[in-house]
């Protein structure tokens, strides 16, 4: 089997690649039957020598290979007749922005399996890059917070040559007795969850941040049963919840008059109550001041997020009472940073992490002669929708 890693050809160009050199390495050491190749690129953040070097062929035409694994979508343009590649090609929920994309791929016979649909039986995902998404949206969250208040500068993360070095700026952090809360529980609030605890933040329990003060700062967890409420006046029940969100509203608006920082980090689709509204935003009992919106869903679960934001200009400021974009960082304004695409802010320590659950979980998958677990999370093959995703036939034909 020929596998090639793609060059990053969407722009700004990701510096995450799906392998790096030492795992590749490792793959052509346990799998002899594999052949690697790499279309070069300057922006990546491993060299194109230091694959070379352990015996990956460097190629720019990678027409004979048979998989082709990249990171982010593929230009239209650069798509290969017949291949089957592996991308994220966020699809699946009709993004409109995708849709020539998709259309591309059914017209010149492409098979797709999206790093997004892969999923245990139990509907779990097997791989994504959430925990570095979490990781550096809530670093940025404190940064932007030092930068509000002009207490402490902190190294931006993609300046950063890898998270060891992030975790070392967090020595600077001086936060006082601010109470933050973290909204979800998968991988991305995981992520925020490990960079609070590095930056020494105490966890207390909803309760106690509704109810008491802290002379230290302090975070809260809240899930779902957390933020929402039957409005029948039943009890909450979770997959009730999940199968219908409709019959829930959220209750956050108990939380935000204590709250200074919010780091979101819960999924969120637009059968669920939003967390606030903008005009609780303009009200005087709304304390939040600054908003790390790693879920990033413009006018989503956090309806202030107006738009997202670029890596080297990650924040804007919202004027509550007009109800619009501002400058960041000035006295009455809400800050939001809404980088939609966090994880290459620390590219090898993310390329490695999401590396290790492909080599794991998914390589060996590959190398079957069946595997419905690729088989599901196959969206077109050969340039036909597959069975599980035929209702993106009024997108993709």
């Amino acid at each position: 089997m020929k596998i090639a890693l793609l060059r990053e050809e969407k722009k700004p160009a990701d510096k995450r690649v799906a392998f790096t050199p030492s795992q590749c390495s490792q793959i052509l050491e346990k799998h002899p039957q594999i052949q690697l190749y790499l279309q070069p690129s300057d922006d990546r953040c491993f060299s194109n020598e230091s694959y070379q070097k352990i015996g990956v062929t460097i190629q720019e035409d990678i027409f004979n290979c048979d998989v082709l694994f990249g990171v982010k979508e593929i230009p239209e343009e650069k798509l290969i007749e017949g291949k089957h590649y592996f991308f994220f090609s966020h699809t699946i929920k009709k993004q409109a922005h995708n849709k020539g994309l998709m259309q591309a791929m059914i017209h010149k016979k492409i098979t797709l399996t999206d790093y997004e649909t892969l999923r245990w039986k139990s509907g779990d995902r097997i791989l994504g890059f959430g925990r570095f998404a979490g990781i550096v949206g809530a670093y940025n969250g404190l940064l932007t917070w030092g930068k509000k208040y002009k207490t402490f500068d902190l190294t931006p993360a993609y300046l950063s040559p890898d998270y060891l070095s992030v975790k070392n700026e967090l020595k600077k952090v001086d936060l006082g007795n601010i109470k933050i809360v973290l909204t979800g529980n998968g991988r991305v609030s995981l992520g925020a969850l490990e960079l609070l605890k590095e930056a020494k933040i105490n966890e207390v329990t909803p309760s106690d941040f509704l109810t008491k003060t802290f002379a230290e700062p302090v975070f809260a967890i809240l899930l779902t049963e957390n933020l929402y409420e039957r409005v029948d006046g039943k009890a909450y029940d979770r997959s009730d919840f999940h199968h219908d969100p409709t019959r829930y509203r959220c209750i956050f608006r108990y939380y935000f008059p204590h709250c200074d920082l919010l780091i979101n980090g819960i999924y969120w689709d637009q059968k669920m109550d939003r967390l606030f509204t903008r005009n609780d935003a303009s009200q005087d009992n709304f304390k939040i001041k600054v908003i790390a919106d790693i879920s990033c869903d413009v006018e989503g679960s956090v309806p202030i997020t107006l738009k997202d934001t670029k890596t080297n200009d990650p924040v804007f400021g919202y004027d509550p009472i007009s109800q619009t974009m501002t400058d960041p960082y000035l006295d009455d304004t809400i800050d939001i940073m809404a980088v939609s695409n966090l994880p290459t802010e620390l590219p090898k320590d993310a390329s490695q992490g999401f590396g290790e659950m492909l080599i794991e979980y998914v390589l060996p998958e590959l190398l079957k002669p069946e595997s419905p677990i690729i088989d599901k999370a196959t969206i077109c093959k050969n340039g036909e929708l597959t069975q599980e995703y035929l209702y993106l036939a009024d997108y993709a034909y």
